[in-house]
C-alpha cells in the first residue's frame, strides 16, 4: 500500500495517515514509506510538527532490555543509497550514561550489495530530548555526541570526524517528529542551519523473548 491519495491535496491529513500506518503490519509500513519521494518527505516533516509527541520509548520501547538493539528501517531523500537502517539501544546501567539518552549507529540496508560504511564509518550517535526552543515533542539524533558503549554485535565505535564521515555525520543533528506509533520523520541540522535532507524511519518490533 502506497497511500498516494493522502498526498494529493495541498495539505496532508497527518492524523489520518498515522491511523492508517498504525493499522498496517511492519511490511506494509515499510513498503509504504519506501515510495515517499524527497518532496513528500519534506511535506511530511512540516505536517508532523506538533502531531505526535515523541519520546525515547518510540525508538526503544520500555520492555526492551539494555544493549538489545532495536532496528528502524529507513528511507532518505538522497538520489542514491536511499535505503538504510538505524539501530538503537538503551545504555547498560553500569556505563554511567544518563537514563534520558539512547545509543545508536547507522547500518546499510541488508539487500544492498555495496555498502558505504567502510568509507564513512558507522555513524554513531546519542539520542536525547532537544535543547532548542520551539522543539516540544521532538527528539534529536545527535552525531556530535559519541556513545559511551554499544551492543556487542555492533561495529567498533569510530569518531564521526574520521574517514569520509566528516562530510556525512560530523556536526550533524537529525531532528525527529512522530507520524505514527512506529513511523517517524527526520530532517538534518548542520551548523545550526536546516539542511535539505530528510528521511523516514519505521521501528521493527522485537520478537518476545
Amino acid at each position: 500500500m502506497h497511500l498516494d491519495a493522502l498526498f494529493e491535496d495541498d495539505t496532508i491529513d497527518i492524523a489520518r495517515l498515522g491511523a492508517v500506518l498504525d493499522g498496517l503490519g511492519h511490511a506494509g509500513r515499510v513498503e509504504s514509506m519506501n515510495r515517499w519521494s524527497a518532496k513528500t518527505q519534506a511535506r511530511l516533516f512540516e505536517a508532523a510538527k506538533g502531531h505526535k509527541s515523541l519520546s525515547l520509548e518510540d525508538f526503544v520501547p520500555t520492555a526492551v532490555e539494555p544493549l538489545a538493539e532495536v532496528i528502524h528501517w529507513g528511507k532518505n531523500s538522497l538520489p542514491v543509497f536511499t535505503l538504510f537502517q538505524k539501530r538503537f539501544c538503551k545504555p547498560a546501567p553500569d556505563h554511567g550514561a544518563a537514563k534520558s539518552e539512547l545509543w545508536g549507529y547507522n547500518e546499510g540496508h541488508p539487500d544492498l550489495l555495496f555498502q558505504v560504511s567502510p568509507f564513512t564509518g558507522p555513524g554513531y550517535f546519542v539520542v536525547h530530548a532537544p535543547e532548542r526552543d520551539n522543539a516540544a515533542g521532538e527528539i534529536d539524533i545527535d552525531y556530535r555526541m559519541i556513545p559511551g558503549g554499544k551492543s556487542s554485535a555492533w561495529p567498533a565505535i569510530v569518531p564521526n570526524e574520521a574517514r569520509l564521515g566528516r562530510f556525512v555525520y560530523a556536526g550533524m543533528v537529525d531532528v525527529m517528529r512522530g507520524i505514527s506509533e512506529h513511523v517517524s520523520i527526520g530532517r538534518a541540522i548542520r551548523g545550526g542551519k536546516w539542511a535539505d535532507a530528510w528521511f523516514v524511519l519505521c521501528r521493527e518490533d522485537r520478537a518476545p523473548t
